[in-house]
C-alpha cells in the first residue's frame, strides 16, 4: 500500500480566468509529494479560458457534471436522509435545492475516490463544490475541508451544514475568519488555519530596473480584474477623466472577461466607457493568459484597482510581484496586504477623486514609486508566495490522519 497523500481537489468551473493561483497550489503541492486529484462541476464558457496551461488543467480534471446515470439512481435512494441532515441546519428551498442538485455529482465524487484511494477532499468553494464534498462524506466518501475565499452570504445557502461537517476550514484572511465565526457560530470547524493565497514570484518577478513616468508620455495604468461591478473599473475611468480635466493623460489597460464570456457586465462597461470623455483612452483586453498579464504589468507605470469589496487580491499580488507600484482599496482584507504608504498605496471604494489623487501623488513623486516597486516586491516574496497555501493544506490533512 503506498504511503503517498492522495488529496482530491474541487474547484468549480475549471480552469477559468481567475484560476492560477489553484493551478500554482497544486503543482507546489506535487513538490510536496502530494497526489493531486482535480475535480470540477463542469468547465468553464470557452472564452474564459486563456491560460498558457489551460489545455493541461482541463485534460486531468474529472468533471463530475450530473453524474452517471447509476450516481442518479445512488443519489435519489440517499436523497431522502441527505435532506434531512441539511435540514437540521437550514429549512429554507434553497438549501434543498443545493443539496438536489449536488446528489448526482457527490455519488460520482465518491466513487472516483474509492477507485483512486483518496482519502481526503479539498473544496476551494463554498458553494456547490462544498456542497458536493459534504455530501459525498455523508455517503461514506472521505472527509474534506474548504477554503473561504470570500464573505459566506456570495456562497449561497446551507452553509452551517457544508462547514459542520468539514474536518476543517482555510480563511484567506482574518477579516474573513471575524465574520465567518460570527456568522456560523458553534457550526464552524473547531481546526481553523490561515492560508492566503500568494503568487509563484519566479514567474512574477520584476524584468529591468522599474522606471518611472517621465511626464512627457501618456501614464500607464494596468488593471487584472474580471469584468464585474465590484471590481470598480467604473471608478478608475472616472479617475481618468478627472485626470484629463486637470492636464493629465493616462491610458488604462483592463485584462479579464465577465463571468458570462462577454454578454454580462463588460456590455455596461463598454457603455461607461463610451460615454465617458476619455473613450479612447481605455483598452479592454478580455480573459488573457499569464504571459500576456505579465508583459502589461512590465509596460505599467502603476498597477490600479478600485475594488469594492476584495477579499484579498491576487492580482495585486502579482502587480507587487512584478515590482509595480500597487494602488488598491481599503475593502475587504486588501489591507492585510498593502501596508498604505509603505508597499503600496490604498484609497476607499468608489471614491474617484481619491483614486486621482493618488496616481497623480505616485507620478509625481518618483522616489515613492521607486520604492513601493521595491517594497511591494518584498511583501509578496516574504508572505504571499505560492508555497504557503500548498503547505497550509498539507500540513492541515496530515493533522487529522
Amino acid at each position: 500500500m503506498s504511503d503517498t497523500l492522495k488529496i482530491g481537489i474541487v474547484i468549480p468551473q475549471f480552469p477559468g480566468q481567475t484560476h492560477l493561483f489553484f493551478w500554482n497550489e497544486i503543482k507546489e503541492l506535487e513538490r510536496l509529494g502530494v497526489e493531486v486529484h482535480l475535480f470540477s462541476t463542469r468547465p468553464p464558457v470557452k472564452s474564459l479560458i486563456a491560460h498558457d496551461w489551460s489545455d493541461a488543467g482541463a485534460a486531468r480534471t474529472t468533471y463530475l457534471g450530473l453524474g452517471s446515470l447509476s450516481d442518479k439512481v445512488g443519489a435519489t435512494l440517499r436523497l431522502p436522509g441527505w435532506l434531512s441532515a441539511v435540514a437540521k441546519y437550514e429549512k429554507t428551498s434553497g438549501a434543498r435545492k443545493s443539496a438536489i442538485m449536488s446528489a448526482p455529482a457527490a455519488m460520482a465524487l465518491k466513487k472516483a475516490c474509492a477507485e483512486r484511494g483518496i482519502t481526503h477532499v479539498h473544496a476551494h468553494s463554498a458553494a456547490n463544490s462544498a456542497m458536493i464534498a459534504a455530501l459525498c462524506h455523508l455517503a461514506g466518501g472521505p472527509a474534506y475541508s474548504i477554503t473561504l475565499h470570500g464573505p459566506l452570504v456570495d456562497y449561497g445557502p446551507a452553509q452551517p451544514f457544508k462547514w459542520a461537517h468539514a474536518r476543517f476550514g482555510i480563511m484567506i484572511t482574518k477579516v474573513l475568519e471575524k465574520a465567518f465565526l460570527e456568522t456560523l457560530g458553534d457550526a464552524a470547524p473547531d481546526r481553523l488555519y490561515m492560508g492566503p493565497m500568494g503568487v509563484d514570484t519566479e514567474i512574477f518577478k520584476p524584468e529591468g530596473t522599474y522606471q518611472p513616468w517621465d511626464g512627457d508620455e501618456p501614464l500607464r495604468l494596468f488593471t487584472c480584474a474580471r469584468l464585474n461591478i465590484v471590481k470598480g473599473h467604473q471608478t478608475v475611468v472616472a479617475a481618468l477623466e478627472l485626470l484629463k480635466a486637470s492636464g493629465v493623460t493616462a491610458h488604462l489597460t483592463i485584462a479579464g472577461e465577465d463571468d458570462l464570456g462577454g454578454s454580462g457586465y463588460r456590455k455596461t462597461l463598454e457603455e461607461i466607457i463610451a460615454s465617458s470623455t476619455v473613450s479612447d483612452q481605455v483598452t479592454l483586453l478580455g480573459a488573457v493568459d499569464g504571459a500576456t498579464v505579465r508583459a502589461h504589468i512590465h509596460a505599467s507605470h502603476a498597477y490600479v484597482m478600485a475594488s469594492m469589496h476584495e477579499p484579498l487580491g491576487v492580482a495585486y499580488m502579482e502587480a507587487m510581484a512584478c515590482g509595480r507600484p500597487t494602488i488598491g482599496t481599503d475593502a475587504g482584507g486588501v489591507a492585510e496586504l498593502i501596508n498604505h504608504g509603505i508597499d503600496g498605496l490604498l484609497v476607499e471604494p468608489k471614491d474617484p477623486q481619491a483614486l486621482a489623487d493618488e496616481i497623480m501623488r505616485l507620478a509625481r513623486d518618483k522616489a515613492l514609486a521607486e520604492k513601493l516597486a521595491v517594497a511591494g516586491r518584498e511583501r509578496i516574496v516574504t508572505g504571499f508566495g505560492s508555497n504557503r497555501s500548498a503547505e497550509v493544506l498539507k500540513g492541515a490533512v496530515e493533522g487529522i490522519a
